[in-house]
């Protein structure tokens, strides 16, 4: 029994911030009805076009604002009230949510309304996701980063498992503009949520958001080589291994399947995570995190090529489960990491930083998985991408050492001294 409480995740964090626990229910019901529209927007962009080129496309219109925002949000962060900038957010993504449901109630839905409601709304997910990143350490204890991290991954697998198999069944049920309203209606959790917390205002020392903070930020994430090696290794296996915009083709064409098929599909690799998570207290000992985020990366790979050479349903979720174990173990070590080693001053513009490239890649990867498979074919895009994952990992941690021997105790003690001089201050 002892050693199930060791590997078990630890709920200290709810038990003890009220805060977080608020925050940590809201988001959960949010995100559970922003996965529903993860399917819902593709499916019906395939069922307009019929188009893989198209399904790419929709990951590209993505980009622009996955390069700007998280930035721009990052260097507010650490300027202003970072509790009022996620509820200004909440309320912008609900808005985009009903313009999706008017334009899917048309007699004839808009194509490149899809595309403009995409950007937008990732557009403010941009804005406002390095406030809540960055609240995170100001809301519980010092040592509780890491099960703080393994909860937030429990509240989003939970809702990528159940949204995407939620949303194909709804879909298949009632349509799809019900199942945007029902996105839109969960916000106010989230948003109920924030108006609860108190104000997280700058600490001594932020910087009034500007072009300069943000390069300081760029500057601060090349000069700590760990941070950027994981950067680096995550940016890789989403560009080559996320094979998420040919799974509409996959469900519907290679495995015979609907779009309730097509919802398991987006649903496993959360399935895989959710499990993970459930038995992550085993995380808080790991010293050399490093070398965890690029095995992870690499199992994540190998996992993709597995998928791809699936030619029956069950054997395809079972690979795509396994990699998102292996993106569970590497998301919560990156995390720590990133905090262990960023002041709090800097947090929402690393923060803003890292969900650029945690966005933007998997964009990336839509597009290069599309053309790929355009100009080939499905299997070929997805195997040599998760071929090219995996090599990836071992070039990146060969060209920086010190992300394998980056050491969690000595940087946490680093911490502790840091807030202890800033406490003094």
């Amino acid at each position: 029994m002892s050693r199930l409480r060791g590997i078990a995740i630890d709920l200290q964090p709810l038990r003890d911030s009220r805060s977080f626990r608020l925050l940590w229910i809201g988001q959960t019901v949010s995100l559970l009805g922003s996965s529903i529209t993860m399917v819902a927007v593709p499916y019906q962009l395939f069922q307009l076009t019929h188009s893989t080129l198209m399904l790419g496309l929709l990951g590209l219109c993505s980009l622009a604002p996955l390069l700007v925002a998280p930035l721009v949000g990052g260097a507010i962060a650490d300027a202003v009230d970072r509790r009022r900038l996620i509820i200004v957010m909440e309320l912008a993504l609900m808005a985009t949510a009903v313009l999706f449901a008017l334009n899917a109630a048309l007699p004839h839905p808009q194509v490149w309304a899809l595309f403009v409601l995409q950007t937008v709304a990732t557009s403010f997910a941009g804005l406002g996701w390095p406030a809540m990143r960055s609240a995170i350490p100001r809301i519980v204890g010092p040592d509780q980063i890491a099960a703080a991290s393994a909860l937030q991954g429990l509240s989003g697998n939970f809702s990528r498992v159940a949204g995407p198999a939620l949303g194909g069944a709804l879909i298949a049920a009632i349509g799809v503009t019900p199942t945007y309203v029902i996105d839109a209606v969960s916000f106010g959790a989230v948003l109920l949520a924030a108006l609860a917390l108190p104000a997280i205002l700058p600490l001594h020392g932020s910087e009034r958001a500007s072009l300069a903070s943000i390069a300081e930020g760029f500057r601060f994430v090349r000069s700590q080589k760990p941070v950027l090696g994981i950067f680096l290794l995550d940016t890789n296996a989403m560009i080559f291994g996320m094979p998420r915009a040919l799974f509409p083709a996959i469900a519907l064409h290679r495995l015979g399947g609907d779009a309730a098929m097509l919802g398991l599909l987006y649903a496993a690799p959360y399935a895989g995570a959710l499990a993970a998570t459930l038995f992550s207290g085993w995380l808080n000992r790991v010293r050399r995190q490093g070398v965890g985020v690029m095995l992870s990366a690499s199992a994540w790979g190998a996992a993709v090529v597995v998928f791809g050479f699936s030619e029956s349903l069950w054997p395809a979720l079972v690979a795509l489960a396994f990699a998102g174990a292996a993106d569970m173990v590497s998301a919560v070590l990156r995390m720590v990491m990133v905090i262990d080693v960023t002041p709090d001053a800097m947090r929402g513009r690393v923060a803003g930083i890292e969900f650029m490239q945690v966005a933007s890649a998997p964009a990336l990867g839509d597009v290069e998985a599309g053309v790929l498979a355009s100009a080939t074919s499905v299997r070929f895009s997805v195997v040599s991408g998760g071929l090219a994952c995996i090599a990836g990992s071992l070039v990146i941690s060969l060209l920086l050492p010190a992300l394998l021997r980056y050491d969690a105790s000595e940087a946490r003690a680093a911490r502790r001294a840091r807030e202890a001089e800033g406490a003094t201050a």
